[in-house]
């Protein structure tokens, strides 16, 4: 890739608080975003140079959009986006994140856990799909309990949950389509592993330089969706030199560039692949207190095309989440200046302009002389913030 010149005119497909943080690395650098999602004062539209309301899912929403603003890259946040249009964007000279190729495996489940497991012979738990209960009760009994049930789209793991029996299906297959994003009616069943620590691996895919990693980060879920994630994770050094060649393998064939936040089981005995994102990851949002460069930081630099001489580990660090227990639409919180009494806590909250049970509002992030005191000190700072 060629060196560019700044700024960049940067249209960012999904404005949370990923994307939030993304904007705020971008603009560091004097780079223009236009952050697009289909609701008004989205987190990363706070802070981006302007903004758009659309449905993704909408090829003539798209279009208009990126005829109105002309970006030079286009970089999806979310997974509920018509892919197909972001090839035609690419065809007309515009970078699209990672590639127009890459977004479209990774925005559902199926495709690249065939890409893994099928095309490059990588090992995943052994899985299914189905489109209605009657597919999903018998790929289930033929994967046999306790299973993992998912939409094959969706966002920080909305719609998962784990079936011990039969007579928990139904209640799988109602709760993965309600959550199911864009237009999907598919279900994905996995093998239950049994494992050690489930890790992110952040991996930096160059334009034209080596593909670099971060400290495995460990990460709790409930609900599927991530609750706690510190860096570094607690693995054997043959078990990091094993997750980086199963991740290079994996984003070598989506190619382009950018972050990718592989997703792995660990244990005893094993490496094994469980999911992909090509952009930033929530457990990730650890980075922001952890390392010299974040990983926001490290998507631009990547995207980019600008150099990354070092990545290090300040300290071990952790993140925790502050979810909303209730509805609301005027969204004010209490207890901040509690949390952050604590040396080495810092709060971080997104500026969502509505809550409801469990959606993610900030997150608490803390450093300390090992992972599990840095896990207890961000936990404690995240569970003195209240919405009220």
């Amino acid at each position: 890739m060629k060196t560019r010149q700044l700024p960049q005119k940067l249209m960012l497909l999904g404005a949370g608080e990923l994307g939030k943080e993304f904007v705020i690395a971008a603009q560091r650098l004097g780079n223009y975003v236009i952050a697009v999602d289909r609701y008004a004062n989205a987190p990363a539209m706070q802070v981006a140079d302007c903004c758009e309301v659309i449905s993704m899912l909408s090829g003539e929403d798209l279009e208009t959009v990126v005829n109105k603003h002309q970006p030079d890259f286009i970089i999806p946040e979310i997974e509920a986006i018509r892919t197909e249009k972001l090839q035609e964007f690419a065809e007309r000279g515009i970078t699209v994140i990672p590639t127009a190729k890459a977004t479209n495996y990774t925005m559902n489940r199926d495709r690249i856990r065939e890409l893994a497991h099928q095309e490059l012979g990588i090992r995943t738990a052994k899985y299914g799909y189905a489109v209605s209960l009657e597919e999903l009760i018998n790929v289930s009994e033929k994967i046999g309990f306790p299973n993992v049930v998912k939409p094959v789209m969706s966002s920080s793991g909305k719609g998962q949950s784990v079936v011990n029996n039969r007579d928990e299906v139904e209640k799988a297959w109602n709760y993965a389509i309600s959550n199911s994003r864009g237009d999907s009616q598919k279900v994905i069943v996995e093998e239950f592993i049994n494992f050690d620590i489930e890790i992110t691996l952040l991996t930096i895919k160059q334009w034209d330089k080596p593909t670099i990693f971060c400290t495995p980060i460990g990460h709790r879920q409930e609900r599927g969706d991530y609750q706690e994630s510190w860096q570094p994770a607690n693995i054997s050094e043959d078990k990091i030199l094993a997750s980086q060649e199963i991740a290079k393998k994996v984003t070598d064939a989506l190619g382009g560039a950018g972050i990718f936040g592989v997703e792995f089981f660990i244990t005893q005995d094993e490496v094994i692949f469980s999911e992909l994102s090509p952009r930033p990851h929530d457990t990730g949002m650890v980075t922001l207190i952890s390392q010299n460069l974040n990983e926001f930081e490290l998507h631009l630099r990547a995207v980019l095309g600008l150099p990354i001489p070092k990545i290090e580990l300040l300290s071990p660090s952790a993140s925790a989440v502050i979810l909303a227990s209730e509805k609301s639409e005027d969204v004010r919180f209490i207890g901040v200046d509690e949390a952050l009494t604590e040396p080495d806590v810092d709060i971080r909250l997104f500026g969502k302009p509505s809550a409801h049970p469990y959606r993610r509002m900030g997150v608490a992030l803390a450093k300390a002389v090992d992972a599990e005191a840095a896990r207890k000190k961000a936990t404690t700072a995240a569970s003195k913030v209240k919405l009220v």
